[in-house]
């Protein structure tokens, strides 16, 4: 039997009834993955692969704010995905604001803190543990959407300055940064779910920590430089608590 590269894996993907979380999905059953479906809906979400038979998946029903109780429920998985979002658009009003903070940045800050948290917990032996953060392009470069934009700024560069103490032999963290692609956040993406989520895991397949999926070849120069002047100032200018 040919052994998958997530075969004996479970995956856990937040935003899972978007667009990207269900492709995801795909690609990850396809590769032999268990999964965890996060998802703020409450309805069913059934799959199924190329061949009409449907996923097995659990579906988890959370809301931002909540993070804490999924413990119980990341605290098995191997891999988390961190892919939910949200896009207010033209809109800048308090809610607005309020809502792209939580989302966007503050949510995936805790969630990231709560799995670091487990892995640092993992008994010796146990396999290293992987969160994906997805942090789009809109980390460097403008969305059409302000609060979108200074959100996922704020979500990257939280992402930076904690990964400096919490990436380790116990815990991998992968950047995702990707390029406009068609969902619900922006009906006029210009690449397919699908595409985006093989692109995914070919790049995790080659071990990278900084995944880009995009057409603008800016993103491709300016992504490294970011993150790479980002680590050298957060290094020399911070310290780990005591």
């Amino acid at each position: 039997m040919v052994q998958l590269p997530f075969d004996g894996l479970t995956v856990a993907v937040t935003g899972a009834s978007g667009s990207l979380g269900q492709a995801l999905l795909r690609q990850l059953h396809g590769q032999g993955a268990t999964l965890v479906a996060l998802t703020s809906r409450g309805e069913p979400l059934e799959l199924s692969d190329d061949a009409g038979r449907p996923i097995p998946l659990r579906q988890v029903v959370w809301r931002c704010g909540e993070e804490a109780a999924l413990e119980p429920v990341l605290a098995d998985c191997h891999v988390l995905v961190i892919n939910h979002g949200f896009n207010s658009h033209g809109d800048r009003s308090a809610a607005a604001v309020e809502a792209s903070l939580q989302v966007n940045a503050l949510s995936s800050w805790r969630l990231l803190e709560l799995f670091a948290r487990l892995a640092q917990a993992d008994p010796p032996g146990h396999p290293q543990r992987e969160l994906w953060m997805n942090t789009s392009e809109a980390e460097i470069q403008a969305a059409v959407s302000p609060l979108y934009e200074l959100s996922k700024r704020l979500q990257g560069q939280l992402l930076s300055l904690r990964s400096l103490d919490l990436a380790g032999p116990q815990l991998r963290i992968r950047r995702l940064v990707l390029g406009p692609f068609r969902s619900a956040l922006n009906p006029i993406g210009v690449m397919g779910a699908g595409f985006v989520a093989r692109e995914i895991l070919r790049q995790v397949g080659w071990n990278c920590s900084l995944v880009i999926v995009t057409p603008n070849p800016l993103t491709y120069v300016l992504m490294p430089l970011a993150s790479l002047s980002r680590w050298l100032y957060f290094s020399l200018v911070s310290r780990p608590s005591p």
